[in-house]
Parts: structure tokens; sequence; C-alpha cells
């Protein structure tokens, strides 16, 4: 089945980085849905495009690169500065037109979904799946590695070669506030906490002190035998996701 047509479109961050992103039209004209990739994730990968194709059902869609992604300019600062690159996507998605504005965030992006709306806000509904609820978590071997991406030269080199993904050098300073503290800021706006049981990256404590940080309205969803972030992720869940965000437009 082939995916909706996008419309590639280059945006530009506040600290000014260039951002690769694309906009995706739906029958829905009021509308908008910004999604946010996982760690070393890009919009063109075909799980994006295609969880971009069913939530364009419910909205338009701005899917986008985080800097040090892809085609986008910068280097990827793991969920800190990149709460500027998600409001550089719902700036656009407002100039385009739409009167109300979802986010739909997985793992890192999940992350940033949070802090956004809690630090910056100007949205209407956060969905974050497969997010972590705080920093430095080293429990699992997918998370070990994803350190070792991240503080080691050669991890560093590994990730621009195989995954292109320029990560910086430099270590945070402040550390960021942490996305289940983010998260007691962004009511009222509505929150959506998704997370696998079968989640190989963060276990389910983390999807509950995300959700146990938030103040109403929010909803936890515990999914059964659901993987880690958009490879994983199946049509019947987007749906779902899609309609949760109508629900709350309604």
């Amino acid at each position: 089945m082939p995916f909706a047509p996008n419309f590639p479109v280059m945006l530009r961050t506040e600290d000014g980085v260039r951002i690769d992103a694309a906009h995706t039209p739906s029958g829905r004209t009021d509308i908008g849905i910004v999604v946010a990739h996982g760690f070393t994730g890009s919009w063109r990968e075909r799980a994006a495009r295609r969880i971009v194709h069913v939530l364009s059902g419910y909205g338009g869609v701005v899917a986008f690169d985080f800097r040090g992604h892809g085609r986008s300019g910068g280097e990827s600062t793991v969920g800190d500065v990149e709460i500027l690159d998600v409001e550089a996507a719902v700036r656009h998605a407002r100039v385009v037109g739409y009167g109300k504005i979802a986010v739909v965030g997985f793992s890192m992006g999940a992350a940033v979904a949070v802090r956004h709306a809690g630090l910056r806000g100007g949205v209407d509904a956060v969905a974050a799946v497969s997010g972590p609820a705080r920093w430095y978590y080293r429990g699992t071997k997918p998370m070990r590695q994803v350190h070792w991406a991240i503080e080691r030269p050669f991890g560093r080199w590994a990730a621009r070669m195989a995954k292109r993904t320029r990560i910086t050098r430099e270590q945070w300073d402040p550390i960021p506030m942490p996305p289940h503290e983010a998260a007691a800021l962004i009511s009222p706006t509505p929150l959506l906490v998704v997370h696998g049981d079968a989640d190989t990256f963060f276990p389910l404590d983390h999807a509950h002190q995300l959700y146990a940080g938030a103040r109403e309205p929010k909803e936890l969803w515990i999914e059964e035998g659901y993987g880690h972030a958009e490879s994983a992720a199946t049509p019947e869940l987007i749906r779902r996701i899609g309609k949760w965000i109508s629900a709350n437009f309604s």
C-alpha cells in the first residue's frame, strides 16, 4: 500500500539549526500532528513513514529529523535543546493553518515531546510512546549500548557512520529537567503515556513514573507484547493514538 504523499520542507530553529521535515496533508484541516522520532531515527525511515501514513487519517502531519539526525544540521544533544526542534515543527504546523496541534513522540522523541510541552507549551495534546522518565538509565543492554554511543569517541563515530547520527561531545551543563518532572507542568494539556510490556530499552517503571509525575488530564496505556518505539508500533496502535487525539479535539 503506498504511503500518503508528503511535501518536504526545511525548518529553522530559534538557535539557527536547519531541520529537515515533511508535511503530509489530510482531509482534516483543523488538526495538526507533529511526529518526533527516536534516537538515531529519521522521518524518512519506513517505520516512521508508516506511522505518518496512519496518523494522516486523523490530521495533517509534520514529521522531522531532530538535529544531528539524517539531513538536519547540528549535533544531537540527546534530548536537551531538541525542544527547539519540536518548537520549529509546531510553529510550521501553525503557519500551515492547523488550529489544534498534537505532538506524538517515540523514545527520545517522547522525552522531548514531554519536555517541550512542559517547558514551552503551545500544544494541545501530547502522546509519549516508549519514552524514558529519567536520565542516565543503564539497566538494560540496549541502553548500555546507547550510552556507549553517546559517551565514547568510537561510539559517536560508529553512530555517525552507521546511523547518520552526529552526537555532540559536550556534556549536559546544566542537566536538563527530566521528563517525569516536566510532565507535572503539562496540565491542563492532555497527556497520553504509551508503553509496551516487552520494551527492551525502558522497563514499565519508566511509564509509571512519567504518568505519576503528570497531573490530570492524563492516560496510561500498557500494551501487551509491544516492544519499543516506531519499529514495534502496529497500525492498530497508531490508529488508537489517532482516535485519542481526535477525541480530545472534538
